[in-house]
């Protein structure tokens, strides 16, 4: 089984720190745990202990009760830094999470660092007790996946600036039948439903981060003019944008290409309230005109460009874990189009190892469309040559992205984590897609690239039939369902559809069903049993009834 730990990078430098440091922790200062995390080991085994949970104050919601019961400030920070490091930049170049600013003096990105010095002042295990004992909760704003981990995401901000929506904690699923069957008996395949989330997709986790951020710019001692939030999309964007917005109070503002996302995708925002503009050009084309409206309007970038997002997106890796009780799987498949979320996850799952939560991490692969590959093609170049593209239409349109904004932070992942990148082609993940669902899922087309790449790693022996492997879902399946109606009708042109499974035009008589049914259950049904189980049944309304062949 494979067992990469992470290599030196950018991120793992600004990382890293003595661990030694994990084992005087308990002489410093002390978070309060929760009473499930600091469970007592001395009860009389004959008189066991009861906790009485008293309720708050009916007229109290749960955000007044947070604040009623809000502890000492922790001495836990964090920061824009530039990324990479220019060369021959400024070292000391930072700036406060406050400031409204989305790239560095020299152009380029930006990303959130945190202070692990301080953190680090607690071991491992603490965290790992503390995360768990906020999962499921209502407690505000803990009983989020995201903000379950918030001193990890953004630890200054006001428990009351928080918009939440409950977001997160999502279900990693057994893959069982997939794996047996179809990956040549793979017996630890996993799938991370992010899509089980408010609007359907992962790009929730980043969301609540950025405009919790946004509602603490906008509101006193800070009041900053921001007169709303704004994104290019391929759909998912802005569906969470604005939801969370909505939420909040706050405008949002979405930039759409015309004619290319699904109907379910573009409903969500209009239904939320958000200005909804559709122009006639591609993401990447979205991209640039609402960075230069950005430039001129007091509207807020929510873009990956925008590193707040993926400190949001990087607790999926920490649920990850925790799913696992704290157990690293070997490998993590992510559908790549933009490419924040693949760093996000090497950012989280990088942290918990430094931290100590862990002691390695896994390897990650990218799972493009074979028509939007600019990743995968800089891979195969050995990393030498990068080259955007004009994307082409593909069914994953969520990641139909020729200009990756995030290529950088990518590349700094996979090489850190022996990453692979693999591509599908529209058959090959409409396929898989197809493929999956027969097992049990309901998988949407991005979902199906990284099973694609899946089904690819396995041929190649890369990926072994025993290692633990989870597949990362990035939306849910009822977004897509135009493509899935298509691919069942076989109405894709130039497509074999070889898992197509139309509904069957019957006659309405007896006769016509079980001819039917005698073909199709298993394999068909001995005609001797179709008139077995007739003889058994009552004439008129076919109900089973008793029959005991030993005269019981």
């Amino acid at each position: 089984m494979p067992t990469s730990a992470a290599a030196a990078s950018s991120l793992s430098l600004l990382f890293s720190h003595p661990h030694s440091r994990h084992s005087s922790a308990r002489g410093g200062p002390h978070l309060r745990l929760p009473a499930r995390a600091s469970r007592a080991r001395c009860a009389s085994s004959d008189a066991p202990a009861t906790a009485t949970k008293h309720r708050r104050p009916a007229e109290e919601n749960i955000r007044e009760e947070a604040a009623r019961l809000r502890g000492p400030v922790q001495g836990f920070s964090a920061w824009y830094e530039p990324f990479p490091p220019a060369p021959g930049g400024n070292p000391d170049e930072r700036y406060s999470l406050d400031e409204v600013v989305y790239r560095s003096s020299s152009g380029g990105l930006l990303d959130v660092r945190h202070d692990m010095d301080a953190l680090a002042r607690y071991p491992g295990s603490y965290w790992r007790d503390l995360f768990d004992s906020r999962v499921g909760r209502t407690a505000w704003p803990y009983g989020s996946g995201v903000w379950s981990k918030k001193e990890f995401v953004l630890p200054e901000i006001d428990s009351d600036h928080i918009v939440s929506l409950f977001e997160g904690n999502s279900n990693l699923f057994w893959a069982e039948r997939l794996g047996r069957e179809h990956l040549g008996g793979m017996n630890d395949l996993w799938v991370k439903h992010c899509g089980i989330s408010h609007t359907g997709s992962f790009k929730d986790l980043g969301m609540t981060v950025l405009v919790s951020q946004v509602n603490r710019l906008r509101r006193a001692p800070l009041s900053r003019p921001i007169a709303g939030v704004g994104c290019a999309s391929t759909g998912d964007t802005s569906a969470a944008l604005s939801a969370y917005c909505a939420a909040a109070g706050i405008p949002a503002i979405v930039f759409l290409p015309a004619d290319r996302i699904s109907l379910q995708q573009l409903i969500q925002p209009i239904a939320n309230g958000a200005t909804v503009l559709s122009l006639d050009t591609d993401f990447d084309g979205c991209m640039r005109l609402i960075r230069e409206v950005t430039a001129e309007l007091p509207i807020y970038l929510a873009n990956s460009l925008n590193s707040l997002r993926l400190e949001g997106q990087k607790t999926a890796a920490i649920e990850i874990l925790q799913q696992f009780n704290w157990q690293v799987p070997d490998w993590v498949i992510v559908p790549g189009g933009n490419l924040g979320n693949i760093y996000a996850f090497y950012k989280g799952f990088e942290m918990c190892r430094v931290l100590g939560l862990v002691d390695r991490v896994p390897r990650l692969v990218c799972a493009q469309a074979a028509n939007a590959n600019p990743l995968y093609r800089y891979y195969k170049s050995g990393w030498t040559d990068f080259q955007p593209q004009v994307a082409e239409t593909t069914f994953a349109s969520a990641i139909q992205i020729g200009d990756p904004v995030s290529v950088d932070r990518a590349v700094v992942a996979l090489k850190a984590t022996d990453g692979i990148v693999e591509e599908a082609t529209e058959e090959e993940l409409m396929d898989a897609m197809a493929l999956a669902d027969r097992t049990g899922m309901f998988a949407c087309p991005h979902t199906g690239v990284a099973l694609a790449a899946l089904f690819k790693l396995r041929d190649q022996c890369i990926i072994g039939p025993n290692d633990c492997t989870v597949v990362v879902s990035t939306a849910h399946g009822l977004k897509f369902t135009q493509s899935k109606i298509d691919y069942h009708d076989k109405k894709i042109q130039g497509m074999m559809c070889q898992y197509a499974n139309p509904p069957i035009n019957v006659k309405a008589d007896f006769a016509s069903v079980m001819d039917v049914l005698q073909k199709n259950l298993n394999g068909g049904l001995p005609r001797s049993l179709g008139r077995a189980w007739g003889a058994h049944t009552h004439p008129h309304t076919r109900t089973p009834k008793p029959h005991y062949p030993h005269g019981n």
